[in-house]
């Protein structure tokens, strides 16, 4: 019997034949299960937050390694029940502020290496400051009590004032202070303490946990005020005045 013998042209045809269906599929399959390369998404910075920036101010997160934000006043969670600050959610202050506020972390985690600063407002503009005026339901003669006027400014309004607690990463929850922020009365007076761990209003760990706060805090540079325990300053009024401008 004789042997077919195939012209060589032929064997090449042959062997490139279109791929059958299932070869195709099986194609088509690799491309949708292949992973699909990450692509970072541009987000929109917030338009108070690129002001913020534009004034030369530091983002707290970025600057202080550790250190938690919970802006208030971007939340109902404050003495007005409103949300001032909308998309903004990160706290800024001038920079000599932040180096400050950055020293009082590290001598907090030298000592207490579980807890950290826990931001609740920092700058303010005066922009939100009118908003607080305008909708704070008192007599014009009472608001300074409560809010400063925005004709005047206050100490947030040039970023060099901060509020601020002490967060417990172990527990996962701010250390008792005794009252929550914006909280308006004398249980939250430093000035009042012994008055009010006298009569059982606050206790001793309490007076305790806010001694930490304190500690830290002016043996970097700040100073607190008699009538709110979360309240510290970098610089006086007049200070300010001389080194900063209000941030509009």
């Amino acid at each position: 019997m004789k042997k077919l013998i195939l012209p060589l042209f032929l064997v090449s045809i042959a062997c490139s034949s279109p791929k059958s269906d299932q070869e195709i599929f099986t194609s088509q399959q690799r491309e949708v299960l292949d992973p699909i390369p990450e692509v970072e998404l541009e987000v929109e910075v917030p338009e108070l937050e690129k002001q913020l920036l534009a004034e030369g101010l530091i983002n707290l997160e970025e600057y202080i390694p550790g250190i938690k934000v919970d802006l208030k006043y971007s939340t109902t969670d404050n003495f007005f029940g409103q949300d001032v600050y909308g998309d903004l959610t990160k706290a800024f202050l001038q920079s000599e502020v932040a180096d400050r506020l950055k020293n009082a972390q590290e001598k907090l985690q030298a000592s207490y290496p579980n807890l950290t600063l826990l931001i609740y407002d920092g700058v303010r503009p005066l922009s939100v400051q009118q908003i607080l005026w305008d909708n704070l339901a008192k007599p014009d003669s009472l608001k300074p009590l409560y809010v400063a006027d925005p004709k005047v400014g206050s100490l947030h309004n040039f970023g060099v004032a901060v509020d601020l607690t002490i967060y417990d990463n172990e527990s996962g929850q701010p250390l008792d202070m005794g009252t929550g922020y914006d909280f308006f009365g004398y249980a939250a007076y430093p000035d009042r303490e012994m008055e009010m761990l006298a009569s059982g209003t606050i206790t001793k760990a309490q007076v305790a946990n806010r001694e930490i706060l304190r500690s830290v805090m002016t043996t970097s540079g700040f100073t607190g005020i008699g009538s709110e325990w979360w309240h510290f300053n970098a610089f006086s009024r007049k200070e300010a005045g001389e080194k900063f401008e209000l941030i509009k």
